[in-house]
């Protein structure tokens, strides 16, 4: 892999409140794709209207980051809704960046799905398919970002969505090649997370928590920015890659 795309999830305070260790600003400095929230799981539209300005101000491309009607759970809880709703609720919040970004001089790159949703939609295909059907109406050159292989990685191939298949820096993996879910992550050693991001990359391996390598396929390094120690996480992440000779820049 000579050239990958970093994404992190960002404006995810609300109010006066922020997540994790409150390094939006610095640690956007150090990816190329900023999943931005829009407000049902975290995120207000002056946060909203912020994150925007920043990325903009770095050239960071931006995407949205929809959430389930969670703010108590932070998204992380599942909320058994009928697909409709999830859908409409997905493209409210997707409107409502795009506005914000439009008045920033900025256009979306990607929709990437927050937490629980995300897993949500990597299984439940009348879900999945039900939100790329809108997407191609609405947006169909927009990037979905989503894991390999999973159902709506089908759904939007079958359908024409381009998408933008992810590996977790800061998530640990099943030999099934799902996510294994936490709520309260730990922290966690930044020169093991870069070197195993330098292997994903340079290998297509990475292992898992059965303790045996797992061949994964991937366009974009996700790491948290609300994991313990964020931002060291990322600095060494970007060191690694640099130091490897594999640009960082958008999938596009």
């Amino acid at each position: 892999m000579q050239a990958v795309d970093f994404n992190s999830d960002m404006g995810e305070g609300f109010g006066p409140w922020t997540i994790g260790d409150g390094v939006d600003a610095e640690l956007m400095a150090y990816i190329s794709s900023a999943n931005i929230a829009t407000g049902f799981h975290a995120g207000d539209p002056g946060t909203m209207r912020r994150t925007v300005e920043r990325a903009k101000q770095l050239g960071v491309a931006i995407g949205a980051h929809p959430g389930f009607r969670d703010l108590v759970g932070f998204g992380r809880r599942h909320i058994n809704a009928p697909a409709q709703e999830l859908v409409d609720d997905m493209l409210y919040q997707l409107g409502a960046l795009r506005e914000i970004a439009r008045a920033q001089g900025m256009t979306l790159q990607h929709i990437k799905p927050h937490g629980a949703l995300y897993m949500h939609l990597a299984r439940d295909e009348e879900a999945a398919r039900l939100l790329v059907q809108n997407l191609q109406i609405i947006e169909p050159t927009l990037l979905l970002y989503c894991m390999p292989n999973s159902v709506i990685w089908r759904v939007a191939q079958e359908l024409g969505q381009p998408v933008v298949r992810e590996f977790y820096a800061d998530r640990e993996y099943d030999l099934t090649g799902s996510i294994v879910f936490t709520r309260n992550v730990r922290a966690l050693d930044p020169a093991t997370v870069a070197a195993r991001v330098l292997r994903a990359c340079q290998t297509g391996l990475v292992r898992t928590v059965e303790g045996e390598d797992l061949f994964i396929e991937f366009d974009s390094i996700c790491l948290h920015s609300d994991t313990p120690g964020a931002l060291e996480l990322v600095e060494a992440t970007r060191e690694a890659l640099d130091q490897a000779g594999i640009t960082v820049k958008t999938p596009q």
